[in-house]
């Protein structure tokens, strides 16, 4: 009896089969103008692969609500095309969640970039007036 790869289960090879497949049919079989520019960030099976959550991020935020319409008008679709491409006993039900991650992480940099340049200024400044400091020290002691 064959053991299956610890840590890679069949779940997750599904769900990043769909993630390509899905990826490949907006980019090239969705004719939907509302589209737009969409990445497929992540995937998640349920156990008995009846639903699929299916994560996206879209270039304009302001295209964020009209893309997600567009997906779920096209859901149909689309899990007909992933039905003939990837032979599976029952197609999942997809299900477009937009992935607040990526934006999340974008503020997150932002965040550390401002305190960053803050304790440059504020320790810049106090590392100037003791570089100051120690050179009338040193200019006194001549």
């Amino acid at each position: 009896m064959a053991k299956a790869r610890k840590g890679f289960s069949r779940a997750d090879r599904i769900a990043e089969q769909i993630q390509r497949e899905l990826a490949e049919l907006v980019r090239t079989g969705l004719k939907d103008p509302r589209v737009g520019w969409i990445t497929i960030t992540a995937v998640q099976v349920t156990r008995d692969y009846s639903h699929a959550k299916v994560f996206y991020t879209v270039m304009d935020e302001k295209t964020r609500e009209v893309s997600q319409e567009a997906l779920e008008h096209s859901a149909g679709y689309l899990r007909s095309e992933l039905g003939r491409s990837i032979k599976m006993f029952t197609t999942p039900q997809l299900h477009f969640v937009y992935d607040e991650s990526v934006s999340r992480g974008m503020h997150m940099t932002s965040l550390i970039n401002q305190v960053a340049r803050e304790d440059a200024e504020k320790f810049g400044a106090a590392e100037g007036e003791g570089a100051a400091a120690g050179q009338e020290q040193e200019g006194s002691a001549e």
